[in-house]
């Protein structure tokens, strides 16, 4: 039983404006939707916050049309000077999904630290202590805490070599003997997989080897409800802060709430430095502020398969959120199953961002698509060694398929010297747009650019032009139950020019009806297309391509013009779903006849892409 003769006070970061967000909603909750409960925690004695980076990094400009340099800034503001703010970086990846200069990484830093940051989470998916100590050093320079991750994950399969306690205290030694200036050591477990012995043993193992006044601070997830037994276990072996929330982000994908860590100590000589009794005032508020909010049951409620499928709650959320937006969330299971498969032909690097998504993307890949019949490119770049060295060796037959399908070979070079350098291109692309070249907007146009990616779609030129995408995870509002409209007549500006598809619901008594519509209009009609259509019209009796998917999906590339010729299963779009391009391919031979969509938009399966005739 854990137990101290001599009171210690485990310090506590609260989680619920950073993790809980991104574990509940891929982060994408507005500002003023927690910003009261944020100062109001502040006032009831909380010093310690997670307010940024991270999804939490991403997802203001991505999918809510704010900025996330100045959602950090109003909480700075809103908490006030004293209190310690910390973000979450991702080593070579900063607060991206793919690799950054070392340039880039330096940027980063100086804005986090100019925009309210104290302490820095630093940690590498791969555990690749190399990359620790290179990225860590521009978070020193600027001034913040640097506390460095040791990240750890519970395995799906049985290896004796890796994610064993011997395995992550020689990271953390490495890391001491390293000579880069380290304020504190994180055990890091985003999926909550850790067993609890190996929690004690990796801190009592870390604890004897660390300086006695370095705090070791420790990190989880309640997915697989394990997380209190896990932090007895580290504080028993010696770690000094825990990560906690309160609800209603508390729990499930989350950290448990203050007050069940609080009781889980009564007794045992150890205490919070955060007062349960006041935890009610924040889970109020918070439940007042956040009441549109759909909490997906996924995300709040416990899964104790997670064990077999180490996925963080940070990316549960997201994932749980985008199949459901993309309509495949009867996938769900089925890319569960797959996750062993893919975890361990990668490498066994720990399934944190960008790691995750990697193995998360692959899977899906491997259900969609068949297994390794189409390489996933972030999870094909992690087994070519182009994040680092992977813990274990990855399946020599997905590196060949994963070298042939994305032409690129084995690196085993410096992750950060194989970087693009895409501080030029953001100033440029902001240059040629008249908008303002700054440190902050080159971050977020360089943050969010991607391999193959089309600058109109960088969500840092769309938040800059007034043309961010918006995407929050409200309650549907229910619609009144009423007759369906009669349609009015078209106007002549508005005339039908293709197969027009629409949706049409129909009440009798209690039960409602939903029909698929589809009006085609007459030869004249179809030949006097309206004077500003962006797309054109579909001509009758052709051949619509639609979307594979049938939830919305983004387009984020058109590969043909009207006119031209294609064959049977030539790519003729490519699509966004789960943060990952997908191929849109001809159905049969010939002519290109309409366009329907542009890039940017947002489409479903009953939305025609092209038509070919």
């Amino acid at each position: 039983m854990i137990f101290t003769e001599s009171p210690k006070t485990i310090r506590v970061m609260f989680t619920p404006f950073r993790d809980g967000l991104q574990s509940s909603f891929g982060g994408k909750v507005r500002l003023n939707d927690i910003l009261p409960a944020m100062k109001l925690s502040a006032e009831l004695g909380i010093r310690h916050f997670e307010f940024g980076g991270g999804a939490r990094y991403q997802a203001p400009y991505f999918y809510l049309g704010e900025d996330p340099f100045e959602d950090m800034k109003a909480m700075r503001e809103a908490v006030g000077p004293d209190v310690d703010l910390q973000i979450l970086t991702r080593s070579v990846s900063g607060v991206t999904l793919t690799t950054q200069s070392i340039e880039g990484l330096e940027l980063q830093a100086k804005l986090m630290k100019k925009y309210g940051t104290t302490w820095d989470r630093n940690f590498d998916y791969m555990n690749d202590v190399e990359n620790l100590i290179k990225t860590g050093k521009p978070i020193v320079e600027a001034g913040m805490h640097h506390q460095v991750c040791i990240a750890l994950m519970g395995l799906p399969f049985h290896s004796d070599k890796v994610h064993t306690a011997e395995f992550y205290i020689n990271i953390g030694k490495r890391l001491l003997d390293s000579g880069i200036r380290i304020d504190s050591i994180c055990m890091k477990d985003a999926s909550g997989t850790t067993d609890p012995k190996t929690c004690y043993e990796t801190a009592k193992g870390l604890r004897k080897i660390m300086p006695p006044e370095m705090p070791l601070w420790q990190h989880t997830h309640d997915t697989a409800s394990m997380a209190v037994a896990c932090y007895m276990a580290g504080i028993e072996g010696g770690v000094d802060g825990i990560d906690l929330s309160v609800r209603p982000m508390a729990s499930g994908t989350v950290q448990p709430d203050v007050r069940s860590m609080e009781h889980a100590l009564k007794g045992t000589g150890y205490s919070l430095d955060i007062d349960g009794k006041k935890m009610s005032q924040i889970e109020n508020m918070l439940n007042d502020l956040m009441k549109d909010y759909s909490f997906n049951p996924t995300t709040t409620t416990a899964d104790a398969r997670v064990v077999g499928f180490p996925m963080p709650g940070g990316a549960i959320g997201p994932n749980v959120h985008m199949m459901v937006k993309a309509g495949i969330l009867h996938k769900y299971d089925d890319v569960l199953a797959e996750f062993p498969v893919v975890v361990e032909a990668g490498g066994a690097w720990t399934s944190v961002t960008p790691g995750s998504q990697q193995y998360w993307l692959q899977a899906f890949n491997n259900v969609m698509y068949g297994r390794w019949e189409k390489i996933e490119a972030g999870y094909g770049r992690a087994v070519l060694g182009y994040f680092g060295k992977t813990p274990l060796p990855s399946d020599p037959n997905v590196v060949k398929i994963a070298s042939e399908q994305l032409g690129q070979p084995v690196f085993k070079g410096d992750p950060l010297e194989a970087a693009p350098k895409n501080i030029e291109p953001a100033k440029k692309a902001l240059e040629e747009r008249n908008l303002p070249v700054n440190d902050k907007n080159i971050f977020l146009v360089m943050a969010s650019m991607v391999p193959g990616k089309k600058m109109e779609i960088n969500e840092g030129i769309r938040l800059l032009t007034g043309k961010p995408k918006i995407d929050i995870p409200l309650k549907k509002k229910e619609e009144p139950k009423t007759a369906a409209p009669v349609a009015a007549p078209a106007t002549a500006g508005a005339a039908i020019t293709g197969p027009t598809t629409s949706r049409c619901i129909v009440q009798e008594g209690a039960n409602t009806r939903t029909f698929t519509v589809t009006i085609e209009p007459s030869t004249s009609a179809a030949t006097t297309p309206a004077a500003a259509a962006p797309v054109s019209a579909a001509p009758v009796g052709g051949t619509s391509v639609f979307s594979t998917f049938a939830g919305s999906v983004e387009v984020v590339d058109i590969k043909v013009k009207q006119g031209d010729k294609v064959t049977k299963g030539a790519i003729v779009a490519t699509v966004e779903a789960m943060k990952a391009n997908h191929d849109i391919k001809a159905k049969c031979d010939g002519t290109v006849t309409g366009i329907h969509v542009k890039i940017g938009d947002e489409i479903d399966s009953t939305k025609p892409i092209i038509t070919i005739s």
